[in-house]
């Protein structure tokens, strides 16, 4: 086991601005219509396309939707071109954060996004500005009630994961970008059940947020980018402390 990492307590920590997002079936769509368009429709030759369904049905879509969003990407029934754009800037606090979106309107899209970083107190910077900050990489979380370290361990090891992390209530198994596929799937046909899988930016070092003032403007950057119908995904590199916290809820 590797140290201790706060990839998912950073998580946690903006679960609750995941949570109000609630608009999950539009984001899965969107982003098999462009796996679809940029792959093909066949998953068993598309990775990008075989991930985004299998999300899609963790998340309960029906395979009409499915079905449908491949077809919108592949030309078979008409339907909006997204454009995948990566937004970059600092949040209050210095904090960086990473914005990934799909729009079919990029100014209305940029004009949003530079609103709610301006209205935080923090600005939305040229491309390449923080990315360097973050490492891509597979995340999957399993509950520890569900497995033993050693089983996972031995099981990620296996299906081609890079390190298995220990956290309070989840053991993180970590992959690079190219093995997250084969390992989720490994992972599947062994019967392991995970709390999350997904592909994410890690942050390379944490900035601690220790006022008040700073740490409620950022978690409202963060819910309004999360809840932007052209968003897919937030990263940040913050914590913020457990007490602080509780008493900003």
């Amino acid at each position: 086991m590797s140290g201790h990492s706060k990839w998912a307590n950073i998580k946690h920590k903006k679960g609750a601005a995941d949570a109000k997002r609630g608009k999950i079936f539009t984001r899965l769509i969107k982003e098999i219509t462009v796996a679809a368009r940029m792959g093909g429709g066949d998953p068993d030759g598309n990775p990008r396309l075989r991930s985004a369904i299998a999300t899609a049905r963790s998340e309960n879509m029906p395979k009409d939707n499915i079905t449908r969003a491949i077809k919108k990407g592949t030309g078979e029934l008409e339907g909006e071109v997204y454009d995948e754009i990566l937004y970059e800037g600092y949040g209050p606090g210095g904090v960086a954060v990473l914005v990934e979106c799909m729009t079919d309107n990029r100014n209305r899209t940029v004009a949003d996004i530079r609103h709610y970083f301006a209205k935080s107190n923090g600005n939305l910077g040229e491309s390449g500005c923080v990315a360097y900050m973050f490492d891509k990489k597979g995340m999957i979380l399993v509950d520890k009630l569900t497995t033993s370290e050693e089983e996972l361990m031995d099981l990620a090891l296996e299906a081609g994961a890079d390190d298995v992390v220990e956290e309070e209530e989840h053991f993180q198994v970590v992959t690079a970008p190219e093995d997250f596929d084969d390992v989720r799937e490994g992972l599947e046909k062994a019967g392991v059940t995970f709390v999350e899988a997904s592909l994410t930016m890690v942050p390379q070092t944490i900035i601690e947020v220790t006022e008040e003032k700073p740490a409620k403007a950022l978690l409202k950057l963060l819910d309004n980018l999360e809840a932007h119908d052209d968003v897919q995904n937030v990263h940040a590199n913050f914590d913020i402390d457990d007490d602080l916290m509780k008493q900003l809820s």
